[in-house]
C-alpha cells in the first residue's frame, strides 16, 4: 500500500523540525493542534470539503477524533498530512500534506486552510513543499489529489501546482474528481 522510499530516504522521527518554507512550517502534530484544527473543521466551508460526513465539527471529541486520525497516520505509516504553522506568529493555518489511507486512489497530497488564512497563497506554498518532499522521499511517479467538483478554491490550487484533472472517483461515498501531479512535469 505505502510506496516504497527511494534509496537513502528516510522517514521523519517524532522530534523532527519540519519543513519550512518562506513563511510557513509544515510538522507533525502536537496535542496543542486538536483545539485549532476542530475550529477548522467547524467552519462550513471547510466542513463541506474535508469531513467525511461534510458536516461542520461542532463537538470536540469529533475533533479530537479527527486530530487522532491524522497524527496516527503518522504513527503508522511514518509520515502524514503535516500541520502548516504561520512562521511569524506560530499560529495554526490548516493541514497540508500526504495521505494515503487503504480506501483512497492513491498517494495523496490534500490541503486544508482554515479560514482566515485563505487567499494568502498559502495552500500553494504548503503543497508545493509536501510534493516535493514526497517526491523526493518516495519512489513514485504520480500524487493525486482528490478535490470535489465544486471546490473551485482547491482546484485553483491545483491548478497553481501544475495538477491536470484526470477523472472522478468515490471517496467515503462522495463523487469528487481526481487531480494527477506527475513527477515528471513537476517543476517544485
Amino acid at each position: 500500500m505505502i510506496p516504497p522510499l527511494k534509496p537513502g530516504a528516510t522517514l521523519p522521527q517524532p522530534n523532527w523540525p519540519g519543513i519550512e518554507t518562506e513563511r510557513l512550517i509544515l510538522r507533525q502534530w502536537r496535542a496543542s493542534d486538536i483545539a485549532e484544527n476542530t475550529a477548522m473543521l467547524g467552519d462550513p466551508l471547510s466542513a463541506r470539503f474535508i469531513t467525511a460526513d461534510r458536516k461542520p465539527v461542532t463537538e470536540p471529541m469529533t475533533g479530537w477524533r479527527n486530530a487522532a486520525i491524522m497524527a496516527g497516520h503518522w504513527v503508522l505509516h511514518g509520515f502524514g498530512m503535516f500541520v502548516v504553522e504561520e512562521k511569524g506568529s506560530g499560529k495554526f493555518v490548516g493541514r497540508v500534506g500526504p495521505f494515503y489511507p487503504p480506501v483512497w486512489p492513491g498517494f495523496e497530497v490534500g490541503w486544508g486552510i482554515a479560514n482566515a488564512f485563505r487567499g494568502k497563497g498559502y495552500a500553494v506554498e504548503a503543497a508545493r513543499a509536501a510534493i516535493n518532499w514526497s517526491f523526493a522521499t518516495f519512489d513514485l511517479d504520480e500524487i493525486v489529489h482528490c478535490i470535489d467538483a465544486e471546490n473551485s478554491a482547491s482546484q485553483a490550487v491545483a491548478r497553481r501546482l501544475g495538477a491536470t484533472k484526470d477523472g472522478e472517483t468515490i471517496l467515503l461515498g462522495h463523487a469528487c474528481d481526481l487531480w494527477i501531479t506527475h513527477r515528471g512535469k513537476w517543476h517544485g
